[in-house]
């Protein structure tokens, strides 16, 4: 099962092949804004990638790198279930010669990656330079999605600083609400992590939810 508590330190990488097509069908554009995990266990799902000082929501589109049947997040993992919990197959390869040094295809790991991000969020949403460890959740799934790219702000307002983004197609973990600026006539902002803050405006939600008030 999976478990929003539980955060890896994990190796990503740049995905690029603008123009190519996911493996949900996407077809992948500049700047574009998805993860990819190396299982089709994760496709569809939301994952929460932070580095220091910056964090994005990104819905899962593709799979890879190197393998198509490492859940490494799930407990009860397909393939290489010698493995802990939150250690990529990749990794292990890589640093330790796991497997002999190689994925699941036979080909020579180079580089210890448990994760693609899509252009945008890697340069835009993230603001990474090159390829980097980061701290990764997969989330569980959630009634709130965002419908477009939504900047992720430290407050409720959009003179607040900008900490990072949220992909259309997301599912967020609203923890609560609080009013804030007025965007598209709504000024009811999410909170979905410690000073992580979107504006409700662009968030899907059943006619019947409700999120508690965020406390003062």
């Amino acid at each position: 099962m999976i478990d929003i508590l539980l955060a890896f330190t994990i190796f990503a990488t740049r995905e690029g092949l603008v123009g190519g097509t996911t493996a949900n069908g996407h077809v992948i554009v500049e700047r574009d804004w998805f993860a990819a995990l190396p299982s089709r266990r994760g496709l569809e799902t939301t994952v929460k990638v932070c580095t220091e000082t910056r964090c994005v929501f990104l819905p899962v589109w593709d799979v890879g790198p190197w393998n198509t049947k490492d859940d490494y997040w799930n407990e009860d993992r397909q393939m290489w279930t010698d493995l802990p919990q939150g250690l990529p197959e990749a990794q292990a390869a890589f640093q330790d010669g796991y497997n002999g040094g190689l994925d699941e295809f036979g080909r020579k790991v180079l580089n210890p990656a448990g994760m693609d991000l899509a252009d945008g969020a890697f340069w835009d949403g993230l603001a990474l330079t090159d390829n980097a460890w980061v701290q990764t959740s997969v989330l569980p799934p959630s009634t709130a999605e965002v419908t477009t790219l939504l900047n992720v702000r430290s407050g409720p307002s959009l003179s607040a600083p900008i900490v990072g983004g949220a992909g259309r197609g997301a599912d967020v973990p609203v923890e609560c609400q609080v009013s804030g600026d007025v965007v598209n006539g709504i000024d009811l902002w999410d909170r979905i992590g410690v000073d992580l803050y979107i504006s409700h405006a662009y968030v899907q939600v059943p006619s019947d939810w409700s999120a508690p008030v965020c406390p003062a």
